[in-house]
């Protein structure tokens, strides 16, 4: 029960409960400024917008690492999220919680883009920092969130740019031999680095000529050992068709290297999973190798994939179901460029529809015959 009282000086003492049974008090110099104290308090209590003033004394990085702690996440969120989150601690992180404000925020922002961090790291550490606020809300450890109003730097994306025919093969024969086909069949079947390092054999109907992706190889951070994950998103659950020459040189490469553990069918030297971090440095020596770009990554090889399929004029829910996509704008948004213009389509649909002379029938009234 709430309850105001005598204090020193002829001061008044507010006192409540919590909704959890803990007492607070605060003092006030006028008994009518605790009485409107104690009214607000209780209004708030029941509304079910009471916050406990001592929950935000808890700083930022103790909360967030509790609330990280909690989360049911594969274990590339959870890393990913962690790394985000330590960019964040130097500037916010021994701060109490209830004591940030959106001017806190936007000086985090701004400190990280000082320090050349790129658009994208910045916006990864923003929506991090976003999400544990989120939780000290619902937690009613803040009454609300000052992750509002926060301007974050553009990001510019480039045009993709895929790789010629030529350039795939360049880019696979300067790979080492036993990893070569993971090149050239992410070049034929469009499947991201996780899911080709994550193929298995009875993931591939060589009758059919498709390739089920319904996981993924996940590497988690430091000396974890390589497991089956689900893949990147729910749309990425997909069978994809494979042409003949991508079948040949998968089957080419099973017969010189057969499968692995699980039926794994790119595997390291010492017949194990491929490491992400050491695959992808295998990539960055062939690149150089074949003289392209430091820009091109093995996801160009998906790129290529999709490139190849709009140059034949494939629909763009065809590609959109092939590469996995969750929707056709994605698909848009990343390859518009990539389709041909329609201007010469246009032209010839007008043509077809108003260009051929058309005998006019003119009634016998006005003097003509039909």
């Amino acid at each position: 029960m709430a309850s105001i009282s005598r204090y020193e000086g002829g001061r008044w003492r507010a006192r409540y409960r919590t909704p959890d049974g803990k007492s607070r008090s605060r003092v006030f110099d006028r008994k009518l400024d605790a009485q409107r104290w104690l009214a607000e308090v209780e209004h708030r209590k029941l509304s079910g917008g009471y916050v406990d003033p001592s929950a935000g004394k808890i700083t930022f990085r103790s909360y967030a690492v509790d609330w990280a702690a909690r989360q049911v996440w594969r274990a590339s969120t959870a890393s990913a999220t962690a790394v985000a989150l330590a960019r964040a601690y130097p500037v916010i992180g021994d701060r109490p919680i209830a004591s940030l404000r959106t001017s806190d925020l936007q000086a985090l922002v701004r400190k990280l883009t000082d320090d050349k961090k790129a658009p994208a790291t910045v916006r990864a550490t923003y929506r991090a920092v976003s999400a544990v606020l989120r939780a000290a809300v619902a937690d009613r450890v803040l009454a609300s969130s000052p992750a509002v109003g926060v301007r974050l730097p553009k990001i510019d994306r480039p045009k993709v740019q895929p790789l010629e025919v030529d350039q795939v093969h360049a880019l696979a024969a300067g790979m080492p031999k036993r990893a070569a086909a993971a090149v050239t069949f992410a070049a034929g079947s469009g499947l991201r680095m996780g899911e080709v390092l994550g193929l298995t054999v009875d993931r591939v109907d060589f009758l059919r000529r498709t390739v089920t992706v319904d996981r993924q190889l996940v590497t988690p951070a430091g000396s974890g050992v390589p497991t089956f994950g689900p893949p990147k998103t729910a749309a990425s659950v997909r069978t994809v068709p494979l042409a003949q020459v991508t079948l040949d040189g998968l089957a080419a490469h099973l017969a010189r290297w057969p499968a692995g553990p699980a039926g794994l069918v790119f595997t390291s030297p010492e017949r194990k999973p491929w490491r992400r971090q050491k695959f992808g440095g295998l990539v960055r020596v062939a690149r150089a190798k074949a003289k392209l770009p430091e820009s091109v990554t093995f996801h160009d090889l998906r790129h290529h994939f999709a490139s190849v399929l709009i140059a034949d004029g494939c629909s763009i829910k065809a590609v959109q179901e092939a590469l996995g996509h969750a929707n056709a704008s994605e698909t848009l948004d990343t390859y518009s460029h990539l389709w041909p213009a329609d201007e010469d389509r246009i032209r010839e649909a007008i043509e077809a529809a108003h260009g051929t002379p058309r005998v006019t029938l003119v009634s016998r009234a006005e003097g003509t015959t039909p």
